[in-house]
């Protein structure tokens, strides 16, 4: 009978030490996975704003093309007309 008591405590004595392993563990994991959230969050920022800027320039090279097309347009009409 004292046998079997030492080796249950033995083995509850271990379960608590793998307890608190896992429980660092998953401290560790959820620091991770908020350092990793961060980084994209971060990083998506950056694209919206890359997205936005890219926007600007399209919308600005339409207008110039837009400029240059009707000042072709005019050129050809005028040689059109002499």
């Amino acid at each position: 009978m004292k046998r079997v008591e030492e080796e249950f405590m033995e083995l509850l004595k271990d379960l608590r030490k793998k307890i608190e392993t896992l429980e660092r563990e998953k401290t560790d994991l959820l620091a991770e996975i908020e350092g990793l959230k961060r980084m994209a969050q971060d990083r998506a920022s950056k694209l919206e704003m890359e997205v936005t800027t890219l926007r600007k320039e399209v919308k600005a090279l339409e207008k110039l093309l837009n400029v240059k097309e009707k000042t072709r347009n005019e050129e050809i009409q005028n040689e059109g007309s002499s």
